[in-house]
């Protein structure tokens, strides 16, 4: 059980910790004491385990020193936490599921934890027009099985669905594997409650899906990474759930029949064409550690499998479509082995590719990267990788997966066995793969965000340094203490970008 332990023993005196800015300070026992006054029964303070899930995210890569978590079991709470915050001049750190990869929402000093957990509430399902309003700490895989008991879906899924919560996936903008059918959180968003840094409550959850009145401000706070404004409550676009799934799962020899394929299954499959996802050998041969792989070649990984999936209205009409796609893939050479699945085997399938992430994690340090290319230069990156890291010849694995069908790469480096960084194997890698990516056309952050990992390559790899600026006009206007997820995002005040 999380606890409560006395204040007096917990905090040294303001003047002996550090200031992480020019202008916010450390929580001091007071402050505890005010915090615990304002949101009764939602604080942690522990110098147990209790506080290890809060400061450290799912890569346990990043770690913070928190001894302050919020947990707030409502918008009011959160108001009155961050208008005390905020006058006091102490940074405030929004947390959900805490599942992200580039440590946004992990204090990098000791700021105060804002988880928002509690806010987990399931308000309305407007079953006519396919809209849902819950509270930010609701569960995405929670959402899902709730929406479809109504008939709908969520536009979003992500492998880490059991544990990700909705408000960090529209403060993060996810994307996900259905991002080429239903769009992204932007497209799918239609109202939002957030409260503002200094306690105001922003009430734009209208779920008017027409309203061309004043700014559309619900978008700045999408994928804003709670640097503007903590997001309670969610109004989200939920579509009529198909009533025909249908999933192959392929093989390709090579990276130039992945892409010819794609285009005889957008041009073939059209409006049902929902994803279309790749793993090359070098993932799938790590995954094939805990997981039969459906298709092999004789007793190794075919050099490349795609999973494809469509959904319809029409299960004879969808599976005609597919079956003539696969014959003329076949027939080309694109495809060299195949196989359609059928009810519970689409899970199946579907966990080979959803188990990329952990089965790599488990195998030694990852250094990861989330990118978008145009599909001419995709994996041309993978390929200059490997030969960039040869020096380090069998110590490295490049494994690589993504939603290929809108560019999107997952580029990891594995050192199998060794679980800490490597400073001179992550400075052959970067910055060369953001000036690759960008020389190529692409984005140095697909999906993943910014968080502490590449706030200071924006100016650099990303955006434009006028692009910039008006960022941190928008920082400065909304949060002119600079609470919300401090030295995150946007570059600090020392880097030169």
């Amino acid at each position: 059980m999380l606890s409560r332990c006395k204040p007096r023993t917990l905090f040294k005196s303001a003047h002996a910790y550090r200031a992480f800015s020019s202008l916010l300070r450390s929580p001091i026992t007071k402050d505890y004491a005010e915090l615990v006054r304002r949101a009764p029964a939602s604080i942690v303070v522990d110098d147990s385990k209790d506080l290890e899930k809060y400061n450290s995210d799912w890569t346990g890569q990043y770690k913070g020193n928190s001894r302050i978590v919020c947990r707030p079991q409502s918008t009011e709470e959160v108001a009155s936490i961050l208008e005390y915050c905020s006058r006091e001049k102490i940074g405030i750190v929004p947390q959900a599921g805490n599942t992200g990869v580039v440590g946004g929402s992990i204090p990098i000093n000791d700021e105060v934890i804002l988880s928002v957990e509690r806010l987990n509430e399931i308000h309305s399902f407007d079953d006519i027009n396919g809209i849902i309003q819950c509270g930010a700490g609701c569960v995405l895989q929670t959402l899902q099985a709730k929406v479809a008991n109504w008939n709908h879906l969520v536009p979003i899924d992500l492998g880490s669905k059991g544990t990700c919560m909705i408000g960090g996936n529209v403060a993060t903008n996810a994307g996900g594997q259905y991002y080429y059918r239903f769009g992204s959180i932007h497209a799918n968003i239609i109202g939002l409650e957030v409260v503002l840094p200094n306690g105001t409550i922003l009430d734009l959850m209208s779920t008017n899906r027409k309203d061309n009145t004043g700014y559309d401000l619900k978008h700045l706070f999408v994928g804003a990474e709670g640097t503007l404004g903590v997001i309670t409550k969610v109004a989200l676009n939920c579509p009529r759930l198909p009533s025909a799934r249908n999933v192959a799962f392929l093989a390709c020899n090579s990276f130039e029949s992945v892409c010819q394929t794609l285009s005889l299954a957008k041009e073939k499959l059209g409006e049902v064409l929902a994803a279309f996802e790749f793993m090359d050998k070098q993932v799938l041969d790590q995954v094939a550690s805990e997981k039969t792989i459906p298709l092999t070649d004789g007793k190794k990984n075919h050099n490349f499998c795609i999973l494809v999936e469509t959904l319809g209205s029409d299960r004879e009409h969808d599976m005609e479509k597919l079956e003539s796609f696969l014959e003329q893939a076949t027939d080309a050479g694109h495809v060299v082995d195949g196989i359609l699945a059928q009810d519970t085997r689409q899970v199946s399938i579907w966990e080979i590719r959803e188990s990329c992430n952990p089965i790599i994690k488990s195998k030694g340090y990852n250094y990861k990267y989330d990118i978008s290319l145009p599909l001419s230069e995709y994996y041309s990156i993978v390929e200059e990788m490997r030969e960039r890291l040869l020096p380090f010849k069998g110590d490295i694995v490049v494994a690589n997966w993504g939603h290929v069908i809108d560019g999107n790469l997952h580029l990891n480096v594995i050192t199998p066995g060794k679980f800490e960084v490597d400073i001179q194997i992550k400075n052959s890698i970067e910055p060369f793969i953001f000036e690759y990516v960008v020389a190529k056309g692409g984005s140095i952050s697909a999906e993943h965000g910014l968080g502490q990992c590449k706030n200071n390559y924006l100016g650099k790899y990303a955006k434009s340094k006028a692009a910039v600026a008006v960022m941190r006009s928008l920082k400065d206007s909304f949060d002119p203490n600079g609470i919300l997820n401090p030295q995150k995002f946007l570059p600090s005040s020392n880097s030169k970008n």
